[in-house]
């Protein structure tokens, strides 16, 4: 299967919660519902908020096998308002994630590695991303296998995350 991946934009929102929804019902099928919740991004009219004004603040890039979109990621040039921001130029990664019918196929790591190559080409040198940190770990661990470095570590009324970083 051939990854293609493309800039997005706001255009995109209905196929960026298309991904998402996906991954949340993809998770609680394996048990993991700390992460994201049980219910779909785009039965929440927060979340749709916060995924759209996410994608306004950077760049939604989409991942497609066939044409059809197999995963998302939007680099933004600061993290979320939970994390502080670096003390340097930085790009950040934020709502990674792949369809469930495409698990296992390579799409976050190619987006992964777009981003590294996006950082690059704006001359920053700094990648950073946060995820969930229960689950013994696995997401970050995911992270560390494509190149990334834990940092810090925090909370959100009980929701514990971790920041990982990579020098590109």
């Amino acid at each position: 299967m051939k990854i293609a991946i493309r800039k997005g934009g706001a255009q995109d929102l209905p196929a960026v919660l298309s991904v998402l929804d996906s991954a949340v019902v993809w998770l609680n099928g394996k048990g993991i519902t700390a992460q994201w919740g049980t219910e779909p991004f785009s039965a929440r009219p927060k979340a749709v908020e916060q995924v759209e004004r996410t994608m306004s603040e950077g760049d939604p890039w989409i991942a497609e096998i066939d044409g059809v979109p197999a995963g998302t990621m939007t680099l933004t040039p600061h993290p979320g308002q939970h994390i502080a921001p670096a003390d340097e130029p930085e790009v950040y990664v934020r709502l990674l994630a792949t369809d469930a019918r495409f698990h296992g196929h390579g799409v976050g790591a190619a987006l992964l590695a777009h981003a590294a190559e996006e950082t690059r080409r704006q001359e920053i040198s700094l990648l950073r991303v946060d995820c969930f940190a229960g689950s013994e770990g696995r997401l970050i661990a995911y992270y560390e296998r494509q190149g990334f470095t834990r940092t810090e570590k925090f909370t959100v009324n009980e929701w514990q995350g971790q920041v990982l970083e990579r020098r590109v």
